[in-house]
């Protein structure tokens, strides 16, 4: 979760109150660095108007909707009913803001919203840990690899073409 610099120092209750009547666009594009910036290579694949109120609890009040394009959803940006910024969100499988009832969308399939968190416990701009991060911390490495487990590789540099 990334807040709008407008969105930063509210609470999770007023977060949720500024969303009642929001759009919430999912994008397959790469997030920019903050929600104050444009999106610049913007494929929508859904866009959800959000209930009013917004949440009913912790849950996400939105309809179903026909998915706009094919891809796999990376974030998500909601704006209020009177247009401004609130913030960006993370889309996809994971411990992700954002989850669809589908990993990945196709043009003219209905789309469901089946969370959208708003978390207080994660500080603005923090993303949370998944679980590729998690195993790379345990495992002491930055990139997760067989290549030292497999007798075969002890020769790889010499047999590689080149």
């Amino acid at each position: 979760m990334q807040l709008a610099e407008a969105y930063a120092s509210k609470s999770v209750d007023e977060i949720k109150a500024a969303l009642a009547g929001a759009t919430l666009r999912v994008y397959s594009c790469p997030q920019p660095a903050t929600p104050d910036k444009p999106i610049i290579r913007n494929q929508i694949l859904a866009e959800f108007v959000l209930s009013s109120p917004a949440f009913d609890g912790d849950n996400v009040v939105a309809e179903a909707v026909p998915a706009k394009y094919v891809g796999t959803p990376l974030f998500g940006r909601a704006t209020a009913a009177d247009g401004t910024v609130v913030g960006d969100f993370s889309a996809g499988p994971g411990d992700s803001d954002i989850k669809l009832n589908e990993v990945s969308t196709t043009k003219d399939s209905p789309i469901k919203l089946t969370r959208f968190r708003i978390d207080a416990n994660i500080g603005n701009g923090v993303t949370p840990i998944n679980p590729t991060d998690k195993m790379r911390e345990r495992m002491g490495t930055h990139q997760i690899s067989h290549e030292n487990t497999y007798a075969w590789n002890h020769d790889f540099a010499e047999r590689k073409t080149k």
